[in-house]
């Protein structure tokens, strides 16, 4: 079979969870452990770094793979889902999988992935843990799916677990408090080992807590040195030294430094706890390299500068509260930049390509997003997509203007028609918009003459 053979395969043979939904889903580890020992126990081939959370674990994922990759050590980094190319899940040292590999894997492998009757997500992990046993990486990197305790990742024994935060998503699937889904991501905490919680809040602190204590991790608390879980919004680390430490990074979003912060202990837990050796240089220049070193996109991505033209892939309540507030503050900039230039500031105008899931609180994110915008209504090309119609009522409902668009590329094409020099467009709602106009942007230039390209 050939690449696009293959693909067209996997994903008409095995459920994916970002096509379908929740159809997809596939709780529980047992039926992974036994392909696992079919194919050798890769996932017992290399030491890895396990990552959950609601939000920033892909950020957090690339930070901590492009300090270890400065480090020296080949390092293998899974991750989901992928915006352009399939392959951009499964990276040894920032390189893609070849094509070759994954015809491989799946030709092998064929009989025995329709036997277990795997989920996409399930084979994209099995892929993952034996190419990255057959390269022989020094260290893996891996973001779990979905949720933590059940999800297919969770068999490997890690050096670190690590934990950004907890939102309210995917409650249909791991519950509807922030407890619940702090106990479903807890589930990666494992006896011995050490653990990173990015942030904490009063319902989430007393499940890490009795998660800890379950696991012989918390010693006499979080301050004592017999404690190895580190609360890495309490640490100063790289707070009280961050220009010292980490004075520059490749990921620009203002929201960006908790997840700096979250990656930062981590890389110092590693090294407290005698796992990897890792010097404070090899931080600074991961940190000021990470799109560079392991490919990252989509994470408040200039894509083009005039119009100024940005992307991100936050696509729950949580995640959008995260940039919507960096998006305000650079549109007060750049009109008060037109009005000591003596022009109306109201010129300025920001437009926004947007759609999201049908899985998602869309009212929610709906309620932050901002009123003064064009809004330019899409879907992605996914049958959860909400279609573009729909979301236009929503948001026109709650006075946000714009038109439906029924595909990305559409909706892209005329904002940027739309749009003047000073202007922004912003993308964002879901990484299949986000996706979907990365590809767009990739194969043309923009309608304005500015070229695009990744950071």
């Amino acid at each position: 079979m050939t690449y696009q053979q293959t693909l067209e395969y996997i994903y008409s043979s095995h459920p994916a969870f970002h096509l379908v939904g929740a159809d997809a889903y596939k709780p529980g580890l047992d039926n992974m452990l036994r392909v696992m020992r079919l194919l050798g126990n890769p996932h017992l081939a290399f030491p890895a770094v396990h990552i959950a959370g609601t939000n920033g674990k892909g950020s957090t994922s690339h930070l901590i793979a492009a300090a270890l990759q400065a480090s020296g050590l080949r390092v293998g980094l899974y991750t989901s889902p992928h915006l352009v190319d399939f392959r951009e899940r499964i990276k040894i040292n920032g390189q893609m999988i070849p094509e070759q590999r994954v015809c491989r894997f799946v030709e092998g492998n064929k009989q025995l992935l329709e036997d277990a009757k795997l989920s996409f997500f399930e084979v994209a992990t099995s892929l993952a843990f034996v190419y990255f046993a057959e390269e022989k990486v020094d260290v893996a990197v891996i973001e779990v799916g979905l949720g933590g305790r059940l999800d297919a990742t969770n068999i490997i024994r890690p050096l670190l677990s690590v934990i950004t935060n907890i939102g309210l998503d995917h409650t249909d699937l791991l519950g509807n408090t922030l407890a619940r889904i702090a106990a479903e991501k807890a589930g990666i905490i494992k006896c011995g080992v050490p653990c990173v919680i990015g942030e904490v809040c009063d319902e989430t602190m007393p499940v890490f807590e009795a998660k800890a204590r379950e696991c012989g991790i918390w010693g006499e608390g979080p301050e004592s040195t017999t404690c190895r879980l580190w609360l890495a919004e309490q640490c100063n680390y790289l707070r009280k030294q961050r220009y010292r430490i980490a004075p520059e990074c490749q990921l620009k979003g203002a929201y960006q430094e908790r997840n700096m912060q979250t990656a930062y202990v981590a890389l110092r837990a590693l090294d407290t706890c005698g796992l990897l050796k890792i010097p404070y240089d090899c931080i600074r220049n991961g940190f000021a390299n990470v799109c560079s070193l392991t490919g990252l996109r989509g994470r408040w991505e200039t894509l083009c500068e005039k119009p100024l033209v940005i992307c991100d892939t936050g696509h729950n309540a949580h995640g959008v509260r995260a940039y919507i507030g960096q998006l305000d503050k650079l549109m007060e900039q750049r009109r008060a930049v037109r009005n000591m230039s003596q022009q109306q500031a109201w010129n300025v105008h920001l437009r926004i390509v947007f759609g999201m899931v049908k899985d998602k609180d869309v009212a929610a994110v709906l309620d932050l997003l901002p009123r003064e915008a064009v809004y330019y209504w899409t879907q992605g090309n996914t049958h959860r997509a909400l279609p573009a119609d729909e979301i236009r009522s929503l948001g026109l409902s709650k006075g946000l203007i714009g038109k439906a668009y029924p595909n990305v590329k559409d909706a892209l094409t005329v904002a940027l028609n739309d749009a003047a020099s000073d202007d922004v467009v912003f993308i964002g709602g879901s990484n299949y918009v986000v996706g979907e106009a990365l590809a767009v942007m990739n194969d043309d230039k923009c309608s304005k003459g500015c070229s695009i390209g990744g950071q």
